[in-house]
């Protein structure tokens, strides 16, 4: 059957209306996966594990499987299908990235009054639709499809394992324990896509971690930290001289921060980072630095993140 689509005149009145919506739509879709709220929940959801009442609670073990899209994948998934006058105002969307709107989630959830797990599992994806865009002469996008084979595997093995020992203490009735994994993207650029997976497991006491995921999308390839730097730059001092400034700085403004910096342990003191150091690039393009719990400081302070000022290495920056 023969489709009759408005003609342009008709469709003036419509895209301006739809500009606005669109315009909501668009700041969904560059918002990150996790919201201001959902990282709060999840804290708090931490912090609940950490001081859970095991002995009030009277839960029947349940556990749940489920596979769902993020909600702002949701709006660029459905909406081109719903009209022709949105699909063409969704053509007037630059766009983020190939990465940007395809993170999915499988959960895994169990809550007894012993045991209790929160796993989200996200999954990179490359849409279609934002590969035909790229070069066909390029090798871009057989490199984005390489790293975002590698980096799921590892988020599937991260996760996998965190489940089998999860379970496996479960069989083993062995005392109470919490896992929790949830994901935020951090950067959703033009030209790097970040993604955050937050991990926390507790038995007794509590220990959280964080993996950081980062694709150039220029190249294709998984973004390591002296990437971004000039070759043979040193990099290193200069950003870990600025780390130990901000240790003392807020030490100096908040009596209840500490880090490992002039400790009488002198082994325990931070002395500088290394090309493994965990980091991202936030919205304003700088390089911010990440510790994992207990790695420059007390279990208390949580994991801690350092933004490099630009100007620390804006003369050694690609």
């Amino acid at each position: 059957m023969e489709r009759n689509f408005p003609d342009t005149e008709s469709l003036a009145g419509t895209d301006s209306r739809l500009e606005e919506k669109m315009r909501s739509y668009r700041d969904e879709y560059q918002r990150p996966q996790m919201s201001e709220h959902q990282v709060a929940q999840l804290r708090r959801t931490i912090r609940e594990a950490k001081n859970m009442d095991r002995k009030n609670s009277r839960h029947t073990g349940i556990i749940r499987f489920t596979v769902a899209a993020a909600a702002s994948v949701g709006i660029f998934v459905t909406l081109p299908n719903l009209s022709y006058p949105i699909a063409h105002a969704m053509e007037q969307i630059p766009l983020i990235g190939p990465l940007a709107s395809a993170v999915t989630f499988r959960d895994y959830e169990y809550e007894s009054d012993r045991h209790m797990a929160d796993i989200s599992v996200p999954e990179l994806h490359l849409p279609d639709i934002q590969l035909e865009q790229l070069p066909q002469d390029s090798d871009v996008q057989e490199k984005l499809e390489r790293s975002t084979e590698e980096i799921n595997a590892e988020i599937q093995k991260i996760t996998d394992d965190l489940i089998a020992e999860f379970e496996s203490h479960m069989q083993d009735q062995e005392g109470y324990q919490n896992v929790v994994v949830k994901s935020e993207v951090l950067a959703t650029q033009q030209d790097y896509f970040t993604l955050k997976l937050i991990c926390y497991q507790g038995a007794g006491s509590g220990y959280q971690w964080n993996y950081y995921y980062t694709i150039d999308l220029n190249t294709g390839e998984r973004l390591q930290l002296k990437d971004l730097f000039q070759d043979g730059a040193d990099y290193i001092t200069p950003i870990s001289e600025n780390i130990k400034e901000q240790m003392q700085a807020r030490m100096d403004a908040d009596e209840s921060v500490y880090y490992w910096l002039n400790d009488d342990i002198e082994e325990w003191n931070f002395k500088a980072i290394t090309d493994e150091t965990s980091f991202y690039l936030n919205e304003k393009d700088n390089v911010v630095i990440g510790f994992n719990e207990g790695d420059v400081a007390p279990m208390y302070m949580g994991t801690v993140e350092f933004e490099i000022p630009a100007e620390v290495v804006a003369h050694i920056r690609r």
